[in-house]
Parts: structure tokens; sequence; C-alpha cells
């Protein structure tokens, strides 16, 4: 027998294995999250997250590929009519895996799997977060060229727009404060 590639397999041989990952996924999606070992967990999310992109395309065949995968049809139902528009704008990334110490009888890592049924936030936002940090960095150096430009226009600006001068002035002194500080 050739040496498994992806290392030993869980529970015996290969067959077995698909049958243990069909059944965490079965429990995975009518519970909403399991508490299993650390690797079960990490050689369950792969499985899961293709089943996932299955229940988003929504066809029947897509249907027929779960229902091979899982063979429980009230799970493969909730699959498709529950979760699957709970992540339809999610791109992948459907579950995660939280260490949660070690079971005790045999000292085993475990951890807690879950499915990812918040909404995503878009990352519109965090690009203008980033942008305003950078933006705040630009601001000061137009304020201090002002600070030379309001020196050299006073002489003419008075005659015309006192006011308006001395608005600049005022702005230039209040973002150089707001810099020292």
């Amino acid at each position: 027998m050739p040496t498994p590639t992806k290392g030993p397999r869980l529970g015996g041989g290969p067959a077995h294995e698909r049958l243990m990952l069909a059944n965490l996924a079965a429990a995975l999606f009518t519970h909403k999250r399991i508490t299993t070992t650390e690797t079960k967990a990490k050689r369950l999310r792969p499985v899961a997250e293709r089943l996932i992109t299955f229940a988003k395309r929504g066809d029947l065949h897509a249907r027929r590929r779960v229902l091979g995968t899982i063979g429980d049809k009230s799970v493969v139902h909730e699959l498709f009519t529950q979760i699957a528009p709970l992540v339809a704008e999610r791109e992948g990334g459907y579950t995660r895996i939280t260490k949660v110490g070690f079971r005790k009888g045999d000292n085993a890592p475990m951890a807690v799997i879950e499915l990812v049924l918040e909404p995503v936030t878009p990352k519109v936002k965090r690009s203008k977060t980033t942008a305003a940090p950078a933006a705040a960095t630009t601001e000061p150096e137009p304020a201090e060229v002002e600070e030379t430009e309001t020196v050299e226009e006073p002489v003419v600006s008075e005659e015309t727009t006192t006011p308006e001068a001395t608005e600049a002035e005022e702005s230039a002194e209040a973002a150089s404060e707001s810099d020292s500080k």
C-alpha cells in the first residue's frame, strides 16, 4: 500500500476517514459548532467549506453532490435553505477553529470548529480608516505652506479683504498649534 501523502488517516483507512468527516460535517451543519480534536477540526475545515460552496450554488446538481457526501436529506436541506443564504456574501472562510485546551482523559488537544454566520463587513471601511491617517499626515504640510503665504499676502490682501486674511492666519495658527501637540 502506498504511503498516504496527507499524513496518517484519521481512524485507520481512507474510507473510515471519509465517513468520519461526513458525520462531523453533518453535526457541524446541524449544531453550527462542535468540539472535537484539533486534528479532526483541521481535516474537517476543507470538507465543510467545499460543501458550503456547493450549497451557495444552490442548483440540483450541487444538492446531489452534497447528498453524496453527507447522505442525510434533512441536514442537506438545512444547509441549502438556512446556512447558504447567511454566507452568500462571504467568499470563503465559512468556518472558525478555536483551540480550547486539552481533553481530560488522554490530554488530546481540543478545538471548537464553528460556522461563521456573521455578516461580512465591507473592506471599504477599512481602506477609509487607513486613508484617513495618511490624509492627516499630508494636511499639516500644506498648512505650513499657507503660513509662508500669509506672511507675504497681508500687505496686498489688507487693502481688499482684511477678514479673509485674518481667518487664514487664524487657521494657520490653529494648525501649527495642533501639530505641536
